[in-house]
């Protein structure tokens, strides 16, 4: 593999693992990636399967000390915090096991390392820390305005300012949607997000549906295709029954659960006492 085509393969996988396409990364062939490019693809093969929750695949990965002179043993002095791969694959395992206020002091110590940013963004969202986030994609794009992490991360908070911002947001998804290297997803369920809060929901039912029947078991199309459903006054039981298959644990489905019991308990609270 020439260095231009290395390098253009490293960018897939990047833009793969930004959109959603977690699966996609697992599976892509790195062994002609040059050495510069293999930590890097490797990391994010890491974080693809602690995404997806593997977490036993990623343990039971070939270690990339030997093949990094970043994490290698003979360089041990250089593997503290202050290294970029040990500050993101540290901090995506401490927030997915919910150490939200560990990782963001972790990360905090980076030093223009766009990989960081979006972990930051997504955590200040996560916390519904708006303002956090949208402080943080503003210094990025400083210094790193043409990247499309910046962009997706500048979506993201888009998404929940609200306004004009949906419309933004909304453009930067279609062209990631209709990008066939990186066209995932993520990137619909974006599209279609932006389209709901601008009140085009026959639109967004039509992203969603044909991508579900590409990608029948993606959580987070099934989770939106039922808020659509919700939303446009549809019948939800067959998604209901796909998402609980895929993803018993989902937030949304723990979410119904406890508005149903919630509505069991005041109902009951109203019935009508029959006297004999």
């Amino acid at each position: 593999m020439d260095p231009f085509s290395a390098e253009g393969e490293l960018l897939n996988i990047h833009s793969a693992f930004h959109s959603g396409q977690y699966q996609s990364v697992i599976d892509f062939e790195t062994s002609a990636l040059s050495p510069e490019n293999k930590l890097p693809a490797q990391v994010l093969r890491l974080r693809a399967q602690i995404a997806l929750g593997q977490f036993d695949e990623s343990l039971a990965e070939p270690s990339i000390e030997e093949d990094s002179p970043d994490l290698s043993h003979k360089n041990s002095q250089r593997t503290t915090p202050e290294n970029n791969t040990v500050q993101i694959l540290a901090a995506t395992v401490l927030q997915a096991q919910d150490h939200s206020e560990e990782a963001l002091a972790l990360l905090s110590k980076h030093q223009g390392n766009l990989e960081a940013v979006s972990l930051i963004v997504q955590i200040h969202l996560q916390q519904n820390r708006t303002d956090l986030a949208l402080k943080e994609v503003q210094a990025a794009k400083r210094w790193g305005q043409d990247s499309l992490l910046v962009n997706v991360a500048e979506s993201w908070v888009g998404l929940r300012v609200g306004g004009e911002k949906y419309q933004s947001a909304f453009y930067v998804y279609e062209e990631l949607a209709s990008a066939p290297s990186t066209s995932a997803p993520l990137a619909i369920v974006g599209q279609a997000i932006a389209e709901i809060h601008l009140g085009r929901l026959p639109e967004a039912e039509a992203a969603l549906t044909a991508a579900l029947e590409k990608y029948p078991t993606d959580v987070e199309l099934i989770a939106n295709s039922i808020v659509l459903n919700v939303l446009a006054g549809k019948q939800t039981e067959e998604l209901e029954s796909r998402l609980q298959q895929v993803q018993p644990s989902h937030s949304l489905l723990t979410d119904i659960q406890e508005k149903s019991e919630f509505f069991d308990t005041a109902a009951a609270k109203f019935s009508a006492k029959v006297s004999t």
